[in-house]
């Protein structure tokens, strides 16, 4: 289990009817009224389909992070959408949350709402889908990415 789950689970699963925090979903539950904003740790891996997976249940992803830039900041709307978490603040994340006003909380569903479909996978890919938000992406990164020739290395 990643560290940052363990965490989340260690101080949140079951001590807090505010926070729900579950290892594994549990079979009968609706959870689509309690979802006002949806975890999205890091670990391992980049959170990447925890975003998507919030963004298509229309819950405001709160994107417990540190040390890299989340997936599509560069080509959406400068990452203003989520809530951000810093993995230190996991013990404050009830009270970092309830300073979320509802006219924030409001702008924040809107904007996911107006990026949702760029998270939408098609086949074959539309226009602004998922797929073209990656090309786009490594598009914008084609300045950040060196590549040596086969000249240079041998000097």
């Amino acid at each position: 289990m990643a560290i940052l789950r363990y965490l989340l689970l260690e101080k949140w699963e079951g001590k807090d009817r505010g926070v729900v925090v579950h290892e594994r979903l549990q079979e009968g539950m609706s959870y689509e009224s309690m979802m006002r904003s949806c975890p999205c740790p890091s670990g391992y891996e980049v959170a990447s389909p925890r975003i998507v997976e919030a963004i298509y249940a229309e819950c405001v992803p709160v994107m417990i992070l540190d040390g890299y830039v989340p997936p599509f900041c560069d080509v959406l709307e400068g990452c203003s959408f989520f809530i951000r978490v810093r993995v230190r603040e996991i013990p404050e994340m009830k009270k970092i949350l309830m300073r979320v006003w509802l006219d924030q909380y409001s702008r924040l569903k809107g904007r996911m709402k107006h990026i949702q479909r760029h998270s939408e996978v098609n086949m074959p890919p539309k226009r602004y889908d998922v797929f073209h938000m990656i090309m786009h992406s490594i598009w914008l990164r084609r300045f950040n990415i060196h590549i040596h020739n086969a000249s240079t290395q041998n000097k």
